[in-house]
């Protein structure tokens, strides 16, 4: 500490001869080179003290003759020129000087009480003890910069004097509110921002440390894991390295917090950081993770604390903590989201990105689980609410394509039945996945089950209106119209079918139930003329119809079109049967599988028969009224809705009903 005490009074220009003769010798034992940058240094110095000095005369000694006859800087000069003994302050040295001596020397505590007496001094202390403290609190940030850039212990003793002086700032603040000063003139009073100010000091270097991340839009998870393990074996080291001395002056304390506050503040820049994937995310949160079980260990050590560590603890780590989960679990639910979007879009084919779903959700839920089992749970519950949302926001999306002016074409509909099996899959897989609440389930397959409902509903009621308005016409006309329908479901089913969903059966015999229904009422109630070419006409363009119908549903069902009921089949066989006993045979089978059958429906297919004499019809409508039953069941109710007016017998003209 002699050391150091001789060296400020080389500086300065003052202090006794022994201390010059000690600075000459020291000099004369340097090399040249060292000890012109030595000189360099010194005035360099002694220059900037100068300067400070100055400004604080302007102030401190305004108005006095000595300052109107020469300029601060000679002042100054003067000033730093002269002694800095207890004889000189003996002999009557102004106060001032002496605080600028205290101030220049390092000794801070000693010129806050000296500022503080001149403060309630009366004679416009009060104005020159703030220009005081301006001056003090500049030269202590300066030592502090100096500690903060290097490892020179002659920094120790000023850097002491700062901590003194923080506490002696609390203590004074302390006694004024003790003795009831107004609480204003405490909050403006100038030493009470310095421990702002010294955070600020720290902050500036501590931030200054942290390399900057590559780019804005580095998306590259290599970058980050280098960056991260920068932070972690140099800018960290670092820090603890510069905080013995910190720790030696009483600071560190306010040290290790400005350390926890710059770390954080960069993790969460890096965490705001919209161009992150989840995986970038995760690193992050992961090391963060490691950094606080390390801290944990250091702190379960004898002797340490976390407020003494530079290890950043959980008053520190909780809250990026909390903020790196929250992203995580945003972008986890932005990718799902997507994902899904992608995979059922109502506009598009069903691509097969369905597995893209799982194998993002698996994905997720997986490297989540590496990291943390918590957060592994979070993550699943995040991905399964946001799949409810997905469907929600779908049974709407369904419900505004129903609502649609003019009919949906067939396609669009047995899409979105597709996207619904698909999603049921897809649902049924993740529970295998996460673990699926009985609640979230109830929800899922609620969704499912209406937006089915609804679409079948809808594509059922399309078939129906598309095929009863070509059959209007068509066994007058006998055009193809009727043919391009089938010819279009059959495309659409087989490409539907190409899944095989658990719906496309029920599907397509629902449809063939309609086509058959709607056949057998254009049939039955289209005017019948006695021209027997008109009627051999309708009986083959019947077996056409029929032929095309059977090749239809057995390529689309397979081996399942034979359980299909086919009340065409059965009139053909009845019409093309020659001798009237035949045609009682043939009879007999349509009753037992069609006993909704009436005897105007009979009628209206007899007439289709050539050359029927008025006897065997008589006969066959005898036979019909001996053999019909009433049905028990609804399972064939196939011509109880089809409505025939009776028509009359082209032989006697009689209402054959």
């Amino acid at each position: 500490m002699h050391k150091r005490k001789h060296s400020w009074a080389a500086i300065v220009g003052g202090g006794n001869k022994k201390g010059e003769k000690m600075a000459g010798e020291n000099a004369r034992m340097l090399p040249k080179a060292t000890h012109e940058e030595r000189k360099k240094q010194e005035a360099k110095k002694k220059e900037k003290l100068k300067t400070l000095a100055g400004k604080l005369l302007k102030t401190a000694v305004g108005g006095k003759e000595t300052v109107e006859k020469a300029g601060a800087e000679d002042v100054a000069g003067n000033l730093l020129k002269r002694p800095s003994s207890r004889k000189g302050e003996e002999r009557g040295m102004p106060a001032e000087e002496t605080i600028c001596r205290f101030i220049e020397q390092g000794k801070f505590l000693e010129a806050c009480d000296q500022i503080h007496n001149l403060e309630h001094s009366g004679n416009d202390g009060m104005g020159k003890s703030e220009s005081l403290y301006v001056l003090l609190a500049e030269r202590m940030w300066t030592v502090v910069g100096e500690a903060l850039g290097g490892s020179d212990r002659m920094l120790l003793e000023p850097l002491q004097s700062v901590g003194e002086s923080l506490k002696w700032e609390k203590q004074k603040e302390a006694e004024w509110l003790g003795n009831g000063l107004e609480t204003d003139s405490v909050s403006t009073w100038s030493p009470n921002f310095w421990r702002k100010d010294l955070e600020k000091t720290l902050m500036q270097y501590m931030t200054a440390q942290i390399p900057l991340f590559a780019s804005s839009t580095n998306t590259d998870e290599t970058a980050l894991k280098q960056h991260l393990s920068h932070l972690e074996t140099t800018f960290l080291p670092r820090l603890e390295h510069r905080s013995d001395v910190f720790k030696e002056a009483g600071l560190l304390v306010t040290y290790a917090r400005c350390c926890h506050a710059s770390l954080c503040s960069h993790l969460a820049t890096l965490t705001d950081r919209n161009c992150f994937s989840f995986s970038q995310s995760l690193l992050i949160y992961g090391w963060i993770i490691k950094i606080y079980k390390r801290g944990s260990q250091a702190w379960e050590r004898p002797g340490h604390s976390p407020q003494h560590s530079l290890s950043p603890g959980a008053h520190c780590l909780v809250w990026i903590l909390c903020k790196t989960e929250e992203k995580l679990l945003a972008i986890a639910r932005k990718e799902v989201g997507k994902a899904l979007k992608e995979a059922f879009d109502i506009g598009k084919p069903p691509c097969g990105a369905d597995a893209a779903v799982i194998e993002i959700l698996t994905e997720k839920t997986e490297t989540a689980r590496r990291v943390s089992e918590s957060l592994c749970e979070k993550v699943e519950a995040e991905c399964l609410e946001e799949c409810l949302r997905f469907l929600e926001s779908y049974e709407d999306e369904v419900r505004s394509f129903l609502q649609l002016d003019g009919c949906p074409q067939i396609c669009s509909s047995l899409r979105i039945l597709e996207n619904c099996c698909l999603l049921r899959t897809v649902w049924h897989k993740l529970t295998y996945i996460c673990s699926v609440s009985t609640d979230q389930n109830v929800k899922v397959n609620g969704f499912l089950h209406r937006m089915e409902d609804d679409i079948m509903e809808h594509f059922l009621q399309t078939i129906t209106t598309k095929v009863k308005r070509t059959l209007k016409d068509h066994f007058k006309k006998c055009d193809s119209g009727f043919d391009h329908i089938l010819e279009s479901l059959k495309q659409n089913f087989l490409t539907f079918g190409k899944k095989k969903t658990d719906i496309y059966e029920a599907l397509v015999n629902a449809v063939n139930a309609i086509i058959i229904t709607e056949y057998m009422q254009a049939l039955l109630t289209t005017p019948r003329k006695p021209s027997a070419m008109q009627r051999r006409r309708i009986v083959n363009k019947m077996e056409e119809d029929h032929r095309m119908m059977q090749a239809i549903f057995k390529e689309c069902l397979g081996p399942a079109a034979g359980s299909l009921k086919d009340p065409i089949k059965a009139i053909l066989e009845l019409v093309q049967t020659s001798d009237p006993e035949g045609m009682k045979i043939a009879l007999l089978p349509i009753l037992k599988e069609f006993p909704d059958l009436r005897k105007e429906h009979l009628s209206a297919v007899l007439d289709m028969k050539d050359s029927l004499s008025r006897e065997d019809r008589a006969a066959l409508l005898k036979a019909f009224h001996d053999n019909c039953r009433e049905s028990e069941t609804e399972a064939n109710m196939l011509f109880a809705d089809i409505e025939v007016k009776p028509s009359k017998c082209g032989l006697c003209g009689c209402l054959c009903c």
